[in-house]
């Protein structure tokens, strides 16, 4: 399952770059990258929001930079012009 999730989205880059990221067209692709998003928190990641981090739990925040469009990532099954394989 895990390499499932992986081929879904590439792993998110801990760049400050803002490039802007494509829509999430589900729910599920959303709580995949917030569950990425947060193993890299829980490791250490710095948070790219103005969320408390000590009162807030890692899911939370990643949900949170997601809304905000502050973490970069790209879609891995998806041709290049936007249609899923």
């Amino acid at each position: 399952m895990a390499k499932k999730q992986e081929e879904l989205a590439e792993e998110i880059t801990e760049t400050n770059e803002h490039v802007d990221p494509p829509a999430i067209d589900s729910k599920y692709r959303m709580i995949i990258l917030a569950a990425q998003r947060s193993k890299q928190l829980q490791r250490g990641a710095i948070s790219r929001t103005e969320i408390d981090t000590r009162k807030h739990k890692a899911t939370r925040v990643a949900m949170r930079e997601l809304k905000e469009h502050k973490v970069n990532f790209e879609f891995t099954d998806q041709n290049e012009d936007g249609s899923a394989n």
